[in-house]
């Protein structure tokens, strides 16, 4: 190639929009009172939001929808009372509650719209709520704990007309844009291969169940915090941030980041769901871990596979995770000193005619080689999100349901939320029995199990086809008092 830049006009600007959700900027913010209908209950010129989580991500979530002067923060909930201090000195006329369903019956006629920042296993339940009772959504990353509970939640934002948002912010950045710009000029040809990996877990995994009952701290609602989990003794090892590595309450290095760092593959790509999964996990762990406690503890670090069938027919696309430490090869193109991907991890494409690669979130993608980009210029052909995945959707809820699209609604977030979740399901039958095989042994202790295995996946009936003890991980059984619809 020569050393002249070539430019590539090839809009797919129509296309990426209807796939993924993007808006093109520009609409007319009207007073909610004038647009009437499901989701404005308050006649006012602004937007009341109510925060469930107040604390933590909740407290920068709630921050950055107040960036906007059209919105009011009205209500705030935590159930841990020292997490929302900062929340509550920011918005000091905002009422606050503990229990996010109290706060929902006291407050829905003051409430417009709803952020859930709560840990992963009570997502569904809060914004589930809330949908029902007309509210939009704003949902933090990963969706849902659960696949069904991600099917549920998409159903429901088209039933009850309500604007949301998954709070996966590079999706409305400007590096999937180009990503997927470049992708569209077709210089790496059809993509076969795609390889996503992260630095996470940065939380301790692989352990074994606390037996220790330690003293709930004052000020923290240890049964609220439970939510829909099974009750259990309050240990310092869940809060406030290693929840993440328990599979009762979050969803692993998957679940925390290939919301961002799958997303290219998921937005750019022909796939919908995956029609098989296999996994294999690290076996050095951290203390005596305890094979009988799997998966309560996600481990170390996993490889995941997953296959997608081409949604135009042509073939399947193999796409596979990687976390806690592991990479990839090392692309030939790449030279020995040039970063793979970025700190956070990265996403790399493999086509026919080249490769593609970019940072978490979508950031900086770049051709491979390197010296590619040099040469090569694509024009600007889908439009930009400037305000931002926040107030992108702040926006959207002052147009009403209908008048415009956010990044990440629930119709684009739901089925990729399960199709990362099948990766945990994945995981989590790992070690489960297989009662159809029989003299299995497993070191150590005789228990039986069947180790790895390809999953076979009918998405439109959310089971495993060749394992039923994998399908006990599609939907958990919630703790009396919660519940979904």
């Amino acid at each position: 190639m020569s050393n002249k830049k070539t430019h590539i006009k090839k809009s797919s600007r129509r296309k990426f929009m209807k796939n993924t959700g993007m808006a093109a900027a520009g609409f007319m913010i009207v007073p909610r009172h004038v647009l009437g209908g499901t989701g404005f209950i308050a006649p006012s010129d602004k937007l009341n939001i109510a925060g469930i989580g107040a604390g933590g991500k909740g407290q920068s979530d709630i921050a950055s929808f107040a960036e906007s002067p059209n919105v009011n923060i009205v209500s705030l909930c935590d159930v841990d009372d020292r997490q929302a201090v900062k929340s509550r000195e920011a918005f000091p006329k905002a009422s606050y509650y503990n229990d996010f369903r109290e706060m929902l019956e006291k407050e829905g006629s003051n409430i417009d719209a709803v952020s859930v920042s709560t840990p992963d296993h009570n997502h569904a339940v809060a914004a589930y709520q809330a949908m029902a009772m007309g509210k939009h959504v704003y949902v933090q990353k990963p969706l849902t704990h659960d696949i069904w509970e991600a099917r549920m939640l998409t159903e429901a934002a088209k039933k009850f007309k309500v604007v949301t948002q998954m709070g996966n912010q590079g999706g409305s950045g400007d590096g999937v844009r180009k990503m997927k710009e470049i992708y569209d000029t077709g210089i790496i040809g059809d993509v076969h291969t795609v390889k996503c990996w992260t630095n996470r877990a940065i939380w301790p995994q692989a352990l074994q169940t606390p037996t220790k009952k330690d003293r709930i701290p004052k000020g923290l609602n240890w049964d609220l915090w439970l939510g829909t989990a099974a009750m259990r003794d309050y240990n310092d090892a869940y809060l406030p941030f290693d929840w993440r590595g328990w599979s009762d309450f979050g969803t692993g290095a998957l679940g925390d980041m290939a919301c961002h760092i799958m997303d290219p593959v998921y937005r750019i790509l022909p796939i919908l769901y995956p029609d098989t999964v296999e996994c294999s996990v690290s076996d050095s762990f951290k203390g005596n871990f305890e094979y009988k406690d799997y998966p309560k503890s996600f481990p170390n670090s996993s490889k995941i596979h997953l296959s997608y069938p081409r949604t135009d027919g042509k073939g399947k696309i193999k796409v596979t995770w990687m976390d806690g430490g592991l990479l990839p090869e090392r692309p030939e193109e790449l030279g020995d000193d040039e970063a793979l991907g970025n700190w956070d991890g990265g996403v790399l494409f493999i086509g026919t005619k080249g490769k593609l690669m970019a940072d978490c979130y979508g950031a900086n993608p770049r051709l491979l080689p390197l010296s590619l980009n040099e040469q090569f210029e694509v024009e600007q052909t889908i439009a930009r999100v400037p305000e931002g995945h926040y107030l992108q959707w702040v926006n959207a809820c002052m147009a009403g349901y209908g008048n415009a699209e956010t990044s990440s609604s629930f119709d684009y977030a739901g089925p990729f939320t399960e199709s990362i979740l099948i990766g945990n399901l994945a995981l989590k039958s790992y070690f489960e029995v297989d009662p159809t095989v029989e003299n299995q042994s497993f070191w150590g202790g005789g228990k039986q199990y069947y180790g790895r295995k390809r999953l076979q996946w009918d998405a439109a009936n959310m089971k495993i086809t060749n394992f039923e003890p994998a399908n006990k991980y599609v939907k958990r059984t919630y703790r009396e008092g919660y519940s979904l619809g």
